[in-house]
């Protein structure tokens, strides 16, 4: 029956372009414009991520659990940026050289200034005050009033 074979097919090709089709919202739903971040790509309070030897001169070391990227580019002197891509809000999961890698959609920046080296993102990464402080390395805002930070620079 040539007729019944006919309509298998077109029932085979329906049920796979239904299918497609919610995959595609799916994807759509996760990754689309409507997908919001995080409330702060940055610190709202103070971070201590520890000793200030961590991060290596001319070098680079991501606080994930912090989303805080931290450069020293001279001793004793910090930039730091938010870990959050600015693409979809996905957090960086590794630093290869100065470039911080996003694992969502490829995004890459540089973790020196926090400009896009390769997109989607189009945003650079928000800097950070980070800050050398009793020994500490200390990312966020100075919540002391009229303190002031001791050997360190903030981002850009």
């Amino acid at each position: 029956m040539p007729g019944l074979s006919a309509r298998f097919a077109n029932r085979r090709a329906l049920l796979k372009g239904a299918a497609l089709a919610g995959a595609t919202a799916l994807g759509a739903a996760a990754c689309g414009p409507g997908k919001k971040a995080a409330a702060s790509p940055t610190p709202t309070a103070p971070v201590d991520l520890g000793s200030p030897g961590a991060v290596p001169v001319g070098g680079a070391r991501l606080y994930r659990d912090d989303k805080v990227v931290v450069y020293c580019p001279a001793k004793g002197s910090y930039k730091g940026f938010s870990a959050v891509c600015t693409h979809q809000g996905c957090v960086l999961t590794e630093i290869v050289g100065t470039t911080g890698e996003c694992p969502c959609h490829g995004s890459r920046f540089d973790v020196t200034t926090g400009k896009v080296v390769q997109g989607p993102a189009q945003a650079p990464l928000p800097p950070v005050p980070v800050r050398a402080e009793g020994g500490r390395l200390v990312a966020g805002p100075d919540t002391a009033a009229g303190k002031a930070s001791t050997g360190a620079s903030a981002g850009a």
